[in-house]
C-alpha cells in the first residue's frame, strides 16, 4: 500500500501525522504539489514536485495510484476517480469517502458551485482545528487496522 497525499492544501497537522505513521508502520508516502516541499529524509517518505495547473497534482496521482493505495485530500472530484480506481480516499478532517457516499458529495458540491455562479455567498469550510485533527488521525489508524495492519500479517 501506498499513501499519496494532494499536498498543495493538505494541513501542516496532517502532514505531521502521515510522516509518523509512515515511519513507525513502514508504508510508502508520497506528497504531490506543484511546489518545493520539505519532507522527513526516509526512504519511504518523499515529494513529487509538479507543473502548476489546473489538477496537476491530481492527474499525476490518479495516474500512479494503484488498487488498495490511500489519497488524502479534500478534493471531492479526485476522491471520486480514486474510488473508481479501487483506491481509498480520506479528507484531512477525517472523513472517509466511499462508494456509498461520494455521489452524495459530488452532487453537494455541484449544487453549491451552482450557488456561488449565481453571486450567492455559500462560505467556506470552517477553520481546520484540533477535533479535526483528531478525526483524522483516529479514521486513519481505523483504515490502517483494516486494510494494512490485517493484511500484513
Amino acid at each position: 500500500m501506498h499513501i499519496w497525499v494532494d499536498a498543495d492544501a493538505c494541513p501542516k497537522a496532517i502532514k505531521e501525522i502521515l510522516f509518523r505513521v509512515a515511519e513507525r508502520e513502514s508504508i510508502f508516502l508520497t506528497l504531490v504539489a506543484n511546489q518545493p516541499l520539505a519532507t522527513p529524509r526516509l526512504k519511504n517518505i518523499n515529494s513529487l514536485r509538479v507543473p502548476a495547473g489546473f489538477d496537476g497534482a491530481d492527474n499525476e496521482i490518479v495516474q500512479r495510484l494503484q488498487p488498495g493505495d490511500l489519497v488524502v485530500t479534500a478534493d471531492i472530484p479526485l476522491a471520486a476517480q480514486v474510488i473508481a480506481k479501487a483506491g481509498f480516499a480520506l479528507n484531512p478532517r477525517g472523513e472517509l469517502y466511499t462508494e456509498a457516499n461520494i455521489a452524495e458529495r459530488l452532487n453537494m458540491r455541484d449544487f453549491m458551485e451552482g450557488l456561488r455562479a449565481t453571486g450567492i455567498e455559500t462560505g467556506g469550510p470552517s477553520q481546520f482545528g484540533p477535533k479535526d485533527k483528531q478525526n483524522f488521525a483516529n479514521q486513519l489508524d481505523r483504515f490502517l487496522s483494516l486494510h494494512y495492519r490485517r493484511a500484513k500479517g
